[in-house]
């Protein structure tokens, strides 16, 4: 019984990392393609736009981080494995879709996301749904 408790709490751990480490390099990749500082954004501007598109992104590799770990079987190695190779597939996947976006509504969806001086921007909510909408797919995809 203590064995066991010593390995899953082993596993959570071992998880958790991942996901914290999925979700930081998720927030690293959403600044990256909008313009300015998202930290500066969000902590410093309080840029209402700029929070919702970071807890959209923040949601949706959890989404797969915690599918990936559901659906998981075999050794913990191979469902570690299996849960980094899903967050990136969804990092990657979200924003090969925020780019498509931009491409097919005007302007610069970027720009729009992060500038607050017009108040909350619907392309925001827009934005945020098709995160989590693309974390769910992959997710799914999982099962």
């Amino acid at each position: 019984m203590v064995a066991d408790l010593v390995r899953d709490g082993g596993a959570a751990l071992a998880y958790s990392a991942i996901g914290i480490a999925l979700i930081a390099l998720g927030f690293v990749l959403v600044d990256v393609i909008t313009p300015g500082n998202l930290r500066h954004q969000i902590w410093v501007d309080r840029n209402p736009n700029a929070a919702l598109l970071a807890a959209s992104n923040v949601l949706g590799v959890g989404i797969i981080v915690a599918m990936a770990i559901w659906t998981s079987d075999g050794s913990i190695g191979r469902a570690l494995a299996a849960s980094v190779v899903y967050g990136l597939i969804g990092l990657a996947v979200m924003a090969i879709a925020f780019v498509l976006l931009d491409l097919l509504t005007p302007g610069k969806l970027g720009e729009l996301l992060v500038d607050d001086s017009a108040g909350r921007n619907p392309a925001v909510w827009v934005s945020a749904a098709l995160h989590i909408a693309v974390a769910l797919v992959v997710a799914a995809g999982l099962s």
